[in-house]
């Protein structure tokens, strides 16, 4: 197990620290405040106040910030999603303290000015905007809206444009005020660092902050608009076809999984490496591209939420062989369904994902950042060796009884863009 530093300052917020050799550091905010804390009618709010958490401080203006980092050569970064947003920067490790100073700032002390939120305004319209000319990706959040309807869950991350245009400052406040408390963050700092020392600075960086409630945070109050997310209601099976006026027609098909509480997910995840994982020779790239030259790309992913999860097929081809693609699809899922992998396969299998795991964690960035959502959910480190042991104890009837109860056409939902 890794050797990692915690420790609790009175007002909740939890530290974590993940030592290295390495004098760069990284490090920063990871909050409970997704796109399932949003209320209804704040569709889109908690990556739009992530935006403009960078736009002005009670000490700093938003050029302050950008080159409170940028002016010693580090970096600066957020990104928002289902579950989460996170602040993180990269720097040396003789610039910490100045670190710690701008992203304790940026997180609890932002003002949202209001002409600074106008102009921020059209950039997330613009992102927006670009986005939507991408069915490649708008599928994948129109398929989530449909498995998760009437959830947050299912909401587009960015929201709209007609909607973000409506916030104000005062929409910004509430929402932060609301889960950008220490209780419900964690700071994470991966490097070459005197951890005491880390845990100075972070006492004197929120010392101005309100403590939270710590007993409203153990009965899950601070996050209490995270609705649990309802049971999978019955879907069609016929394919929900949109008419988009794509060159390429773009399909996807899948259906909602388990939790990451789950064992079952280590299967699960096995099994989507198996089928439609990052490697050329996955079943479905070696049916749908190598063999018949129906596609350039065709992958499959899951994702684990707190309560819920899902997995998907994407692939682009011609219109024409939409119907095609799916025979050969719909194949492949039965094979898994019907057909136990071989010992030697399997030990192949499961070979392929330790590498790919294993490689994935030599880059530190992901790997400091993944940390930091584990000890933010869960409370605790998800190790390596501890993934590569699930794995390993993994049987050929695990991955088949997966496969059984996920993939029979029943439970699969298809949307098609024409």
């Amino acid at each position: 197990m890794t050797a990692y530093h915690t420790h609790q300052l009175p007002n909740g917020l939890r530290i974590i620290h993940l030592p290295s050799d390495s004098k760069v550091v990284f490090c920063g905010y990871a909050v409970k405040a997704g796109t399932r804390h949003e209320r209804q009618g704040e569709e889109g709010l908690a990556h739009f106040c992530e935006h403009l958490s960078f736009k002005g401080t009670q000490r700093r203006s938003a050029v302050q910030i950008i080159n409170a980092l940028e002016g010693v050569g580090g970096e600066l970064n957020a990104f928002t999603n289902k579950e989460d947003t996170v602040y993180y920067a990269a720097i040396t490790n003789d610039h910490l303290s100045a670190a710690v100073d701008v992203l304790s700032d940026m997180v609890f002390f932002s003002q949202f000015p209001e002409h600074e939120m106008e102009k921020e305004c059209e950039v997330v319209c613009d992102e927006i905007e670009s986005y939507e000319d991408s069915p490649a990706e708008l599928i994948y959040d129109e398929f989530e809206n449909i498995l998760f309807s009437g959830h947050p869950l299912g909401h587009n991350i960015l929201g709209t444009a007609e909607r973000v245009r409506s916030y104000r400052p005062a929409h910004a406040r509430a929402f932060t005020q609301r889960y950008y408390q220490p209780a419900n963050c964690i700071f994470f700092a991966s490097g070459q660092l005197d951890f005491n020392r880390l845990v100075r600075m972070l006492e004197k960086a929120t010392l101005a902050v309100p403590a939270a409630d710590l007993s409203a945070q153990a009965e899950g109050t601070v996050t209490k608009d995270a609705a649990i997310c309802p049971d999978l209601s019955a879907q069609t099976q016929q394919p929900i076809i949109r008419q988009r006026g794509t060159h390429q027609a773009h399909v996807m098909i899948g259906t909602r999984t388990f939790p990451v509480s789950d064992d079952r997910r280590w299967a699960l995840c096995l099994l989507n490496n198996i089928l439609g994982g990052p490697g050329m020779n996955s079943r479905l790239n070696l049916s749908l591209r190598e063999r018949n030259a129906l596609v350039y790309t065709v992958e499959s992913t899951m994702v684990s939420y707190s309560d819920t999860g899902l997995w998907t097929v994407y692939f682009g081809c011609d219109p024409h062989d939409v119907n095609r693609c799916l025979r050969l699809v719909r194949r492949e899922l039965n094979r898994c369904m019907q057909q136990p992998l071989s010992k030697s396969a399997l030990a192949k299998a499961k070979q392929q994902m330790k590498g790919q795991l294993t490689i994935a964690s030599d880059h530190r960035e992901q790997y400091a950042l993944d940390f930091a959502k584990n000890f933010l959910h869960q409370g605790k480190e998800r190790h390596l060796n501890d993934i590569l042991a699930h794995l390993e104890a993994l049987s050929e009837t695990d991955i088949q009884q997966v496969a059984q109860q996920l993939f029979a056409p029943e439970r699969l939902v298809t949307l098609i863009y024409e």
